[in-house]
């Protein structure tokens, strides 16, 4: 018995609709039709080992876990407005950020991660480190003495 995968079949059945004259099927819909059938081929994908989490996901104190990120979007004269920001992880809120549209780079990182810091502690600085989750970005890596 031959065992064509559904795409295979469509694709034959595309053809042979064409050669006679008859619109194409639609491939979700001729996939939805094989599967309501059981004629899926089945896959022998190898299960994945189980990631068990070791991690602590929370933190004791509220602000003590930060983000930092940037985004980008075209407007409609064509210029692209270029924003990196701070957030909070306990509220979302997003405490400091900067736009440009000529890009950014990291000591403009830098100086939203200062603000963002001394507008939540003010002069006095927290007794315990934050901690910063990021992307890594080239920007935020940058290659100055002591990133």
């Amino acid at each position: 018995m031959v065992r064509y995968g559904y795409r295979r079949v469509w694709g034959i059945l595309r053809k042979q609709r064409r050669a006679e004259g008859f619109p194409a099927v639609n491939a979700k819909r001729f996939y939805r039709i094989m599967s309501e059938h059981n004629l899926l081929l089945l896959h022998d994908k190898s299960e994945r080992p189980k990631r068990e989490h070791k991690g602590k996901i929370a933190v004791a104190e509220s602000y003590m876990r930060w983000c930092s990120g940037g985004f980008e979007f075209g407007c409609d004269d064509g210029e692209k407005l270029r924003v990196t920001f701070a957030l909070g992880c306990c509220n979302r809120e997003a405490i400091d950020w900067a736009t440009s549209t000529g890009g950014y780079d990291s000591s403009t990182v830098q100086d939203v991660m200062l603000r963002s810091v001394e507008k939540r502690f003010g002069s006095v600085l927290p007794d315990k480190p934050l901690q910063w989750l990021t992307d890594n970005s080239s920007v935020k890596r940058g290659s100055s003495p002591g990133n």
